[in-house]
C-alpha cells in the first residue's frame, strides 16, 4: 500500500456511500441483524461541517477506509462507522483512519472524543484500547455495544 490520502467526503455519495453500504452488509452479517446501525440513530448530516466530517481513505485513486466524526455535545464528538475494506486490512490502515478522525475532531473544536463497539468487533477493541480510549459508562442506548471509550484529544 503507497502513502494514502484521507479527504472529506459527503456521506450520501460515491465512494462514501459504498464504504457506508459495505459496512452495513457486513455488520447485519456478523451480528445477524440488519437493525444493528440503526441504534443509536445516524443521520447523514450528523457527519458534514460544522458538527461533524466523514473521511475516506485514498490509495492511490482507490477507496479503501472510511470513517466519521459527529458532535455529542458541546466539547465532544463522537467517532463512527470506521470501515476498512477486505483488502486493505492487517496493514495499519483502521490505526491510520482513527488518527485523521481524531485530528479532524480536534481541528472541528471537540476536546474529546468518544466511540462504542461490539463484542465481535476485538480487533477494533484491541485498537480503541492501544489508542488511549479508557473505559466509560455507556453514553448512548446501542444494543449492540460491550465498550465505550473515550479519549481527551491534545490542544
Amino acid at each position: 500500500m503507497s502513502s494514502v490520502e484521507f479527504r472529506p467526503c459527503d456521506p450520501e455519495v460515491a465512494p462514501a456511500s459504498e464504504l457506508l453500504s459495505e459496512m452495513r452488509v457486513e455488520l447485519a452479517e456478523l451480528y445477524a441483524d440488519p437493525a444493528r446501525l440503526d441504534v443509536p440513530v445516524l443521520n447523514p448530516s450528523d457527519l458534514r461541517p460544522p458538527v461533524g466530517i466523514y473521511l475516506v481513505g485514498f490509495d492511490g485513486e482507490s477507496a479503501i477506509a472510511g470513517g466519521g466524526v459527529r458532535g455529542l455535545s458541546e466539547g465532544t464528538a463522537e467517532i463512527k462507522r470506521m470501515f476498512v475494506r477486505p483488502v486493505a486490512r492487517s496493514r495499519g490502515m483502521a490505526g491510520l483512519l482513527l488518527t485523521a478522525l481524531e485530528r479532524q475532531a480536534a481541528e472541528l473544536g471537540y476536546g474529546a472524543v468518544r466511540l462504542d463497539t461490539g463484542p465481535k468487533q476485538q480487533h477494533a477493541l484491541r485498537l480503541y484500547r492501544s489508542a488511549g480510549y479508557q473505559d466509560i459508562p455507556p453514553y448512548n442506548d446501542n444494543p449492540f455495544a460491550c465498550f465505550w471509550g473515550e479519549k481527551r484529544l491534545a490542544g
